[in-house]
């Protein structure tokens, strides 16, 4: 084994978009565990919109990464040392070490992966923390019914490809918005969506209009991933009583500048008497058993369709990490960094 790992810190905060100089890669040290710890080799890194947020001082629902300190993340990873009785040499697990080759674990927060139901890679996005997000933002927070409308934005990401294939197995009309003609075909034909609207080939009057022939009835629930000129054209389309689920806002992480004026979404609320209600995952992670035996199974019967897109090397999750805020992945944005155990 090395006697040095890698990690990639935050070097600056970023005053919009963030940019290469904001990351710094740097080579320490291997830890060494101490009683009651394990050393863990990273297989898989996830790289998910919510730590743009992380990046900022701004007062959060989590402590931000501070300047210097390892960039937040969760990994799939390989116990290779342990001094804890509940963790042997050999173990997968998903854990919250961040964007680096190795890392020390106490056990807090460790969830041990039993292999087979899905590839490692998906315990980071189809079975891990936006899988959980998409079903529980769906069911418990959107409170979705058979028969009623949804739509869903950034449809074709880790969150959104779930809760649409979750809504139309519970008997949804499925309404997604992507970026791209071939994130839209992919909804359609692979994901089973009833329509799915290009949103960089629409102006916000005419995503208005198309979400109003695509849901002639209105929109029951409406899963927001993005905020921007969706939102604007989702609003005025919601029926009455609908319920707005608040996953993410991604087309704001690096500046409101764009955002709609209060008035416009406030009247909306009141006016359709909307129910709208934010919420983060791990708030409710008391649900993830349930999660897992409804969507495990159908994962392995091949029932649940997912996409991934890999960058190799560590190195490269600066690149991965802003590509993926400007909507250049397909599917979820993973990092393979370490080999797959042997």
């Amino acid at each position: 084994m090395s006697d040095k790992m890698q990690r990639i810190v935050l070097a600056s905060r970023p005053e919009a978009k963030p940019e290469p100089a904001n990351f710094r890669l740097e080579d320490a040290p291997m830890p060494t565990p101490g009683k009651g710890e394990v050393l863990l080799r990273t297989i898989w890194l996830s790289l998910d919109p919510y730590m743009r947020g992380r990046m900022s001082a701004a007062k959060s629902y989590a402590k931000p990464v501070e300047i210097g300190e390892t960039m937040t993340a969760q990994v799939v990873a390989e116990v290779i040392a342990s001094q804890h009785d509940g963790f042997a040499v050999g173990d997968l697990v998903i854990a919250p070490i961040g964007w680096a080759s190795h890392g020390i674990s106490d056990g807090t927060m460790l969830e041990k992966i039993t292999p087979g139901a899905a590839p490692l890679s998906a315990y980071l996005g189809v079975l891990g923390m936006p899988g959980t997000t998409a079903w529980v933002g769906l069911n418990d927070v959107g409170g979705a019914q058979p028969g009623e409308t949804v739509v869903v934005s950034a449809a074709t990401g880790a969150v959104g490809s779930l809760v649409g294939q979750l809504a139309k197995q519970k008997g949804m009309r499925v309404i997604g918005v992507a970026g791209g003609a071939d994130k839209c075909a992919y909804a359609e034909k692979e994901l089973g969506y009833d329509v799915c609207l290009d949103h960089r080939a629409l102006d916000r009057k005419a995503l208005t209009a198309a979400i109003a022939e695509a849901a002639p009835e209105g929109v029951h629930v409406y899963f927001e991933n993005v905020g921007g000129k969706t939102l604007e054209a989702v609003l005025p389309n919601m029926r009455d009583f609908g319920r707005i689920a608040i996953c993410g806002m991604i087309a704001w992480y690096s500046g409101a500048e764009n955002a709609p004026p209060a008035p416009l979404v406030w009247s909306a609320i009141l006016r359709q008497r909307l129910r709208v209600e934010g919420f983060i995952i791990f708030d409710r992670w008391n649900r993830r058993p349930d999660f897992l035996a409804e969507v495990a199974p159908l994962v392995k019967s091949g029932k649940i369709h997912y996409r991934e897109t890999i960058a190799e090397g560590l190195e490269n999750a600066p690149a991965a990490f802003m590509e993926l805020l400007e909507g250049g992945n397909f599917g979820k944005q993973l990092v393979r960094v370490g080999p797959d155990p042997k």
